[in-house]
């Protein structure tokens, strides 16, 4: 790995354990193994960097949740992929938890990549349980983009939820939650 991919790797993780305040350069710097010159060569600041590290993660979530979201089965089943595969669910949500640090969502840059990555999971999830209901998968007065959006909420109060009780139990609990209320629309065929 390049110095410049230290650094943004670096960013990354100390985002998600620290906060865009808790990361300074020389942390960053440190953990990366890259002096002050190296980083200021690569990248213009810390925003300019934070920014990097911020587009990597949500790129990231987007191409786990693609994975998971296109592959087979029915649209009850893509979905319950997603939800239940192996998450680190007390750290939360390397691009949620950036949702509630307020530098971040001060600044329309930093917080840019986390409204774009949210909109676009609301979206896939909407797709797939859109393609469930004209399959004849889930009943047909689901509404695709509501339940979407009740997907994603759930997964990221989970997380806070999770975090709030130093217990990944709230977590599954909304996960099982949300999954058995999604069983409940789907069709005896299905």
């Amino acid at each position: 790995m390049d110095t410049r991919e230290r650094l943004i790797e670096s960013t990354r993780e100390l985002l998600w354990e620290r906060g865009y305040v808790g990361t300074s350069p020389k942390a960053i710097q440190q953990r990366a193994g890259a002096g002050q010159g190296s980083m200021y060569h690569h990248f213009a600041g810390k925003p300019d960097l934070a920014l990097a590290a911020v587009r990597r993660s949500a790129e990231e979530m987007r191409a786990k949740a693609e994975g998971e979201l296109s592959g087979p089965g029915t649209a009850y089943e893509r979905i319950e992929t997603y939800l239940l595969r192996e998450r680190e669910i007390l750290r939360g949500c390397p691009v949620g938890r950036l949702t509630q640090d307020p530098d971040v969502i001060a600044d329309p840059l930093l917080r840019r990549p986390l409204e774009e990555t949210f909109g676009w999971l609301r979206e896939r999830l909407a797709r797939v349980l859109a393609e469930g209901r004209e399959r004849g998968e889930l009943a047909s007065g689901l509404d695709p983009v509501a339940t979407a959006a009740t997907i994603v909420a759930t997964l990221q109060g989970g997380y806070v939820l999770a975090r709030a009780a130093a217990s990944v139990e709230p977590f599954e609990f909304a996960i099982k939650g949300v999954l058995g209320l999604l069983a409940a629309q789907t069709t005896p065929s299905a």
